[in-house]
């Protein structure tokens, strides 16, 4: 079971301390009240910050009147546990790593978040801090999406960041994703008598085959390659085991690049699987990596990073949808983000606030 909650989070401490204590705050997707209450009251006496609470959200942010503002973002909920709190230290191949759930995503990229929040008085730009909820379930329940709504002048910035996992490197922009259903029908019959059906399961095979033969692009983005993916993730039909299925269904899902809209990307797969009937069922832009800005390169060249494309959706594609170039960089495998063996290398997150803290105070990283 995992450790009782501490009752106050201290935000002066390391930021590796802070992550353990963060993620021995049970906090799954629909349950961060706790972690948000603990949150807001850790920087309720910072007097350079203004702190504003939505649901389970909490904003900080300074008002010192400079040039331009960075938005940073990071949301504090997590996939179920299973097992895998409270949390650990253990040195593999001499690397020591924090096992646990939220480890990597993405509590150590928000424990830094917070340890800067409160740390800097005189940040070289103003800044709005976000720590959201309901991140890791369905769109229509996203924190930052309620707090878009609720409060939109809120997401006035220049620049944003978000502390996903990304090996500590800054993956730019994020790929595009939609679901589509693919249907077949045919004639129910008894299995006995397969002869007077049609057999609807059958039928998909044309699509499998397609799929199976399909070789993804790489398409290049302001420099840099997004693997896009269209890929079968769930087939459905059948009554019984007796029965000769009328209806299947193939659901796939497209990982497309952000150079595409998602119109276009619907209009390909529904031509690509010209002669069945499809369904666009869910689906979100992606996001430019906006690396041409000039405080992005700036961000780039301070942390000492190689930018790198983002294959998977964040949240950057909500800030990018505003007109605000986004990248993605925390401490953390993003191949460990939701697995049993959920665990963030120490130093990644040590080196996460290091460079942090550098840009956003102006010192060399």
């Amino acid at each position: 079971m995992p450790a009782a909650s501490p009752l106050t989070l201290d935000l002066t401490a390391d930021s590796v301390a802070i992550t353990q204590a963060i993620c021995d705050v049970p906090s799954v997707s629909g349950d961060e009240s706790l972690l948000a209450d603990l949150i807001e009251q850790a920087l309720a006496g910072a007097s350079h910050l203004e702190v504003i609470r939505d649901g389970d959200t909490i904003v900080a942010r300074t008002n010192l009147g400079r040039e331009r503002r960075v938005v940073i973002a990071g949301h504090i909920d997590t996939v179920p546990i299973n097992e895998n709190l409270p949390t650990r230290f253990e040195t593999e191949d001499g690397v020591e790593y924090l096992w646990g759930r939220g480890t990597v995503d993405m509590k150590a990229g928000v424990a830094v978040q917070l340890k800067l929040a409160l740390e800097l008085t005189d940040p070289i730009v103003d800044l709005t801090w976000m720590w959201y909820d309901n991140e890791e379930v369905a769109s229509s329940l996203n924190g930052l999406g309620r707090l878009s709504r609720n409060r939109p002048d809120l997401f006035a910035g220049d620049f944003a960041i978000l502390g996903e996992p990304s090996n500590g490197q800054v993956e730019g922009g994020c790929n595009g994703t939609l679901r589509a259903e693919v249907w077949t029908t045919g004639l129910r019959a008894h299995s006995a008598r397969s002869w007077v059906g049609e057999n609807a399961i059958h039928k998909l095979a044309p699509a499998l085959a397609k799929l199976a033969e399909y070789q993804a692009e790489t398409v290049e983005v302001d420099g840099l390659a997004y693997r896009e993916g269209l890929n079968a993730v769930l087939v459905s039909g059948g009554i019984a085991g007796n029965v000769i299925p009328d209806e299947a269904v193939l659901t796939v899902n497209y990982r497309f690049a952000p150079s595409r809209s998602v119109a276009e990307a619907s209009a390909f797969v529904t031509e690509f699987f010209d002669g069945f009937e499809v369904a666009i069922v869910d689906s979100a832009e992606g996001a430019r990596p906006g690396l041409d800005d000039p405080l992005a390169q700036q961000f780039v060249r301070a942390v000492g990073a190689e930018a790198r494309p983002k294959y998977g959706w964040t949240d950057v594609a909500r800030f990018s949808a505003l007109g605000i170039p986004a990248v993605n960089f925390g401490p953390g495998d993003p191949l460990k983000a939701h697995a049993d063996d959920e665990r963030v290398d120490v130093p990644q997150i040590v080196h996460t606030e290091v460079a942090l803290r550098a840009w956003l105070t102006g010192a060399t990283a």
